[in-house]
């Protein structure tokens, strides 16, 4: 008979007595030392398989140290802290000391969410934590009650987007570190704000990778397009298995996080009994049923594969929510935009529609992109398990110029593909700045400080463009020009035309909260209408007795349209044309159910009667 070890955290762990526990996962070593930058060091003792312990009030938080593996110093795996970077030491530090003031917060409900995405480098001046707290009353006018924040793991240097990340648990320190993230998600929970963290669990980066000094953390059995794939299922992979799943623990508890959202899950390979993201949420849950507080799990992955959504005890993994590129590939296609690369699958309208009906546009069609029947039905999922957006941080920084889709598409454009997100039934994201048409680019940057990656990174950004059969030169992701320039520019937001667009959005996003139609996830209330010939699309949304109809026309020309044959009265809430949001029309197109009048390049949602 034998009996199941609990667990223990990585690293340094301060238990509110004076005394820390050392913990760490390195089942090849005869021998591991924790050792103190000033001289002091304890040996650690063999605990549960692979694992290595030792309790000691010999270390205070702040102290700076490394591990002795085999006489080798090697920072800690999973440190808190790398104030001198990847290639320094590690730092202790008590993450209970923070006084947080939420005790009172409730996460929103995830239908509710309406999230923004944001890089903490680029989205204020300062490039910091503290530099969101200001603007986050900003935010709270918008409409915002979910920011996402790109991933904030130590990585090489001072500039990346954050996918480079080589210590999962430390906060990068020119962001603010541990206690400035802290402080943040306090802030924003003051202010009604809910928090999803970016994080990477498919790969590691590539420079101050220590993982693999320490075991077997990844595999050659799998490939994945940034690196050594994790091991999840091969030999020792409990204990890596064990060392993600405490790091998502460990910012819902610490932290404080309100949801997670998981990167390229698709990347994780796992043949497994249990996949790590159904062993993940069930520890979630645990942990939420143990502190009474509610955590999400929102996953980026290329399948459209139900599994991943659906509940665990109906075999699934139990992920809350994912994002749905093809829901933003088809609207790219739909304003007029090229048909490159991964773009040559969607048709402009048809697709769009399929996605506002049935979320997946592929769901077991052939594919010509991928030369296969690719996808499942999504059937019987709320609006809620999918989020959507007109642009990201991937779908613009990674074009070869960053370009935004304020300088790919006209002014009513732009206006009609934030009408386009917000009328969906599914969650909306924003895209840091797009509420103003911000004209600077986000392009890809990187800090590295090895020359021979820096100039693989310029030469793999090189190959990627190549599928897109772009020409030029893609500006160098390692130069600080690039970084400052992919920078927002907050002084746009109170002048012409750039305010006009925020008060657009912001009243947009009124809309969607206060209409019982636009906001509840009932997908099976959805009815959608396609004119490919004319570049139409119309829909119908009900809920709780109100009901919505919305007009997109995507061609540019003025069009009529004869509205569902069950309407019987209708008022215009919101018009993209309309002059107020520095459009063409300068009075109301009076518009009948029979007869409704819509300009080129717009969305109007109307309210109606049955």
């Amino acid at each position: 008979m034998t009996t199941e070890i609990q667990p223990a955290v990585p690293g340094i762990r301060f238990n509110g007595s004076g005394e820390v526990t050392v913990h760490v996962w390195a089942p090849e070593k005869k021998k591991v030392e924790v050792c103190l930058e000033n001289g002091k060091s304890w040996e650690l003792s063999p605990a549960e398989p692979g694992c290595w312990s030792v309790v000691t009030d010999g270390i205070r938080s702040g102290d700076l140290y490394r591990f002795r593996l085999d006489g080798k110093l090697s920072p800690d795996p999973a440190s808190v802290s790398q104030p001198e970077g990847v290639h320094g030491p590690s730092q202790a530090l008590d993450l209970n000391r923070f006084q947080w003031s939420d005790a009172g917060w409730k996460n929103v409900v995830l239908q509710d969410y309406i999230i923004y995405e944001l890089h903490t480098g680029t989205f204020t001046p300062e490039g910091t934590f503290a530099g969101i707290e200001q603007k986050l009353d900003y935010l709270v006018e918008l409409g915002i009650n979910a920011i996402e924040i790109m991933p904030v793991s130590q990585f090489a240097g001072g500039r990346n987007w954050g996918y480079d990340g080589v210590f999962p648990y430390a906060v990068h320190d020119t962001y603010g570190g541990p206690e400035g993230l802290q402080h943040l998600v306090d802030a924003c929970h003051q202010k009604g704000i809910a928090v999803i963290l970016d994080v990477v669990y498919n790969h590691i980066g590539p420079e101050g990778n220590v993982l693999g000094e320490y075991g077997p953390y990844f595999t050659d059995k799998y490939h994945t397009p940034w690196g050594n794939a994790v091991n999840v299922d091969d030999e020792w992979s409990d204990g890596v298995r064990e060392y993600f799943i405490q790091n998502a623990l460990m910012w819902f508890r610490e932290f404080h996080i309100d949801a997670l959202r998981l990167d390229a899950v698709h990347a994780i390979k796992d043949f497994s009994p249990k996949h790590l993201l159904a062993e993940m949420k069930e520890r979630v849950d645990a942990l939420a049923a143990e502190t009474g507080s509610v955590h999400y799990l929102i996953t980026e992955m290329d399948l459209n594969d139900t599994r991943f959504i659906s509940p665990i005890e109906k075999g699934g993994y139990g992920m809350d929510a994912q994002w749905i590129d093809e829901f933003h590939h088809a609207l790219r296609v739909a304003s007029g935009q090229s048909k490159t690369g991964y773009y040559s699958d969607f048709e402009p309208i048809t697709s769009l529609a399929k996605s506002y009906q049935d979320a997946y546009v592929f769901d077991g069609q052939y594919s010509d992109h991928r030369k296969r029947k690719f996808g499942i039905k999504a059937e019987g999922f709320p609006g809620s398990s999918f989020i959507v957006f007109s642009q990201n941080h991937d779908q613009v920084g990674n074009r070869m110029l960053g370009e935004r889709t304020s300088e790919l598409l006209s002014w009513e454009m732009q206006k009609l593909l934030a009408g386009a997100v917000m009328v969906s039934p599914f969650l909306p994201m924003l895209f840091m700045g797009e509420e103003w048409s911000e004209p600077h680019p986000f392009q890809y940057f990187v800090s590295h400080t090895d020359p021979e990656l820096a100039e693989a990174v310029r030469t793999g950004r090189k190959k990627e463009f190549a599928a897109f059969h772009l020409e030029g030169e893609a500006p160098d992701p390692m130069s600080e020009d690039t970084f400052n320039g992919s920078r927002l520019q907050w002084e746009l937001v109170n002048q012409e035309p750039h305010k006009s667009m925020f008060e657009y959005y912001k009243e947009l996003i009124a809309l969607r909260k206060s209409n019982p139609a636009l906001h509840t996830p009932d997908r099976s209330l959805v009815r959608v209408y396609a004119d490919e010939a004319r570049q139409l699309i119309w829909l119908t949304r009900s809920a709780n007795g109100q009901n919505v109809l919305a007009i997109l026309n995507f061609s540019d020309q003025q069009q009529e349209v004869a509205g569902p044959d069950n309407i019987k009265e209708m008022v215009k809430l919101i018009g993209s044309a309309d002059e107020k949001w520095r459009g063409p029309l300068n009075g109301d197109e009076q518009s009948t159910p029979d007869k409704i009048r819509v300009s080129p390049e717009s969305f109007t949602l109307f309210s109606y009667s049955a």
